[in-house]
């Protein structure tokens, strides 16, 4: 019943009373009238609807202003609400009470040129999993949370006898002492601050990412093999003999996809051949209890926290150079128009025949120099490139939507520190196996779909008419006019959107703000298609050793193609691939959370080292306490309104600009402006720059109104 009253919330975009849902749902008895109620007071109990003033219910994703999520809450007071896009501003006047880390309910009052919000309502104060530095304060053990928050946590001081001023370690409330004053335990000890790699690891223990296995998985690991066993080959296609190679960038230790290709007459033959972990990740197993409870690998900076241990994910799952490892593959036959007219999904195994690097590959592809070793592939590199740009164009027909944001790489030395950060291009060999990967994710999804039997999806939700909307006012203050009808939204309205303002000097703002105009994809039992790739069928399988949804897939094709078990127990399936979507879904967002926090401190610790140096850089965001720019590796950081200039300077909502009080001088979305590095704080994981240049800067960084 849950689900029926969840799918038709989901369908109202208003807010609606008890009476309008059960008519909506239509036919019920007077016992479900009253199961409908009670799911809506458990719903509202636990912050899966909102329920409003006027007494209706609405799913927080249909409600334009309200929004519910974490609160981080900086040093200086105000605050922002964590989204997986766009965050909230929360002036310290509107915080209602609220402290770091609080799940809270926020409404949204203004939304250019960034959100800005109030709290309504805090919704959890989350005590487990306490995180910080450990300080003895006149003989006592205390804890500074890493996260800030001003509570008083007082230590056992048994369980800190190991510990000195600066350790780091994870601790748990045993009681409340007084408002705000509690006294906790010491359960893990992660290392001293001043230790290579525990900055990292502190915001990974924080975000409940760990990096040791359970004492029961590090003790299965102990019988699995480290190369394959000749017996394990039986029922399996042989395709040792194929040219299949893998492509990864050059420090990839985790080799998880492989492809080959051949020809079927005019038509392309697309191999896609994925490490079969599900054979060695067991049901029942303490080490798929670790995996399904990690969700995901953890990339943080240059630290990789693993969803299986490096035995499994670096070595006998891994599609290494020349040994035989089992897979799951897809083979397709994909027409010069990129239709896939036939395919093929079985149990197999491989023995690539070389680990190539995007560098090398886009060497070949993009500047047609052959690195050694190269010799034997470069024709075929060629083909499936040729194949990926018939793909792309067929996928962009369709309207698949490239907002090209950048990535950033984060280097560091033997110590720890941040030595290194650039923004990664992406040139056509990233752009190949991405499309190969995402036409076996479609055709591995749309076989189980059309058996129709349970099965895990990785959905996107069609953007709501409101925000998109929303998004158009915004584009229409900065001067731009942009034809898109908002009624029906498709991707192709999306794709017209961006393609009308490729030429803004704003674009890679906007394209910014649009994807965060989106709803966010996640994982579901139920297809609803994929909006941002313009597929209406779409699962994750190509990345089972680092996404447990992908091995989950692979145990479905296993029971329903390979093996064929399908019975009437089928159905029982499908709470528990509720259960496990929903879960993914939520250490997904935990581990995107904790790689930008970390992105953030290594950014601050790498600018710690170049304050009082200049640089060049583009507004990225007006506030009206200042403006954010950032750097060309990508880098921002906050100018306040009171470093802009000799002159009063204040923002002004209606044309979207910061403007100087006598001079009129204005500072708007896109300026390119130089800055000073004035101050930047590994442990606030803040950055501070300061407007240089005065008079001499040249017209594109200052306009006169």
């Amino acid at each position: 019943m849950k689900e029926r009253v969840v799918k038709t919330l989901k369908s109202q975009h208003n807010a609606v009373t008890t009476e309008e849902l059960v008519e909506l749902m239509g036919n019920l008895s007077v016992e479900e009238i009253e199961e409908v109620q009670k799911i809506l007071n458990d719903m509202v109990q636990k912050f899966e609807i909102y329920y409003t003033n006027k007494g209706k219910y609405i799913l927080f994703e249909n409600c334009q202003d309200i929004e519910i999520g974490e609160i981080s809450v900086h040093p200086k007071g105000f605050g922002f609400l964590i989204l997986p896009g766009d965050d909230v501003h929360i002036e310290r006047s509107m915080l209602n009470g609220a402290i770091d880390g609080d799940k809270v309910i926020v409404e949204v009052l203004e939304r250019k040129p960034k959100l800005e919000g109030r709290v309504m309502k805090i919704v959890e104060r989350n005590l487990n999993n306490l995180v910080g530095e450990i300080r003895f304060i006149h003989g006592k053990p205390f804890m500074n949370l890493e996260d800030k928050r001003k509570l008083i946590i007082e230590l056992d001081a048994k369980t800190t006898r190991d510990c000195v001023d600066g350790t780091i370690a994870v601790a748990s409330i045993i009681k409340e002492i007084k408002k705000n004053y509690y006294l906790a335990r010491v359960d893990t000890v992660v290392g001293h601050k001043d230790d290579a790699g525990v900055d990292i690891l502190t915001i990974a223990y924080k975000h409940e990412i760990y990096p040791d296995f359970s004492k029961k998985t590090m003790s299965e690991i102990e019988d699995i093999p480290t190369e394959v066993d000749p017996k394990e080959l039986t029922g399996r296609r042989d395709l040792t003999e194929e040219q299949i190679f893998t492509i990864d960038g050059a420090d990839t230790k985790d080799i998880d996809d492989a492809i080959s290709l051949s020809k079927k007459g005019a038509n392309f033959l697309l191999g896609v051949h994925i490490a079969d972990v599900s054979y060695y990740v067991k049901p029942g197993s303490a080490l798929n209890e670790d995996a399904m409870n990690r969700g995901t690998s953890s990339y943080l900076a240059d630290t990789v926290i693993p969803m299986i241990p490096h035995k499994l994910s670096n070595g006998i799952c891994s599609l290494n150079e020349n040994v035989i490892r089992l897979a799951e593959s897809c083979v397709m036959e994909i027409t010069p128009k990129g239709e896939v007219v036939d395919f093929d999904i079985f149990p197999s195994y491989i023995k690539s025949k070389k680990k190539m690097t995007y560098k090398d590959v886009n060497d070949i592809l993009m500047r047609n120099k052959i690195p050694e070793g190269y010799e034997n592939f470069s024709d075929t590199l060629k083909e499936m490139n040729n194949l990926a740009h018939i793909l792309r164009n067929s996928k962009n027909r369709k309207g698949y939507i490239d907002f090209e944001l950048g990535e950033v790489k984060i280097s560091c030395d033997e110590n720890g520190r941040a030595n290194d950060i650039h923004k990664v291009e992406r040139e056509d060999a990233e752009k190949m196996i991405e499309q190969f990967m995402i036409i076996a994710n479609e055709t591995v999804a749309t076989c189980i779909y059309n058996m129709d039997l349970p099965f895990i999806y990785r959905v996107h939700d069609v953007p709501s008419e409101e925000k998109i909307g929303d998004f158009m006012k915004f584009v229409a203050i900065l001067g731009y006019q942009v034809n898109a009808k908002l009624k029906d939204i498709s991707p192709k309205t999306m794709q017209s959107i961006l393609e009308q303002l490729k030429d803004k000097k704003e674009y890679e703002t906007l394209s910014a703000n649009l994807l965060r105009s989106m709803k966010k994809a996640k994982y579901q039992r139920e297809n609803i298609g994929h909006f941002g790739l313009a597929s209406q069928c779409y699962t994750h399988f190509t990345s089972p050793i680092r996404r447990y949804p992908d091995l989950l897939v692979h145990r479905l094709l296993r029971k329903y193609l390979f093996d064929h078990e399908i019975d009437n127990k089928i159905d029982e399936l499908a709470p528990k691939i509720d259960d496990i979507a929903a879960l993914a879904s939520e250490r997904e967002l935990a581990a995107v959370e904790a790689e930008r926090e970390v992105d953030d401190m290594k950014m601050a610790e790498y600018m710690e080292g170049h304050i009082g140096e200049e640089f060049d850089g583009k507004i990225s965001g007006l506030t009206n306490f200042g403006m954010f720019v950032e750097l060309e590796n990508m880098i921002e950081g906050l100018v306040h309104i009171s470093d802009i200039g000799d002159e009063f300077y204040s923002y002004n909502s209606d044309i979207m600009a910061i403007v100087g009080d006598s001079s009129k001088t204005m500072y708007r979305l896109g300026d390119e402006v130089r800055v000073k590095v004035t101050r930047a704080s590994k442990q606030d994981k803040q950055i501070d720059f300061k407007i240089v240049g005065g008079d001499e800067t040249d017209g594109d960084t200052k306009q006169k109104s």
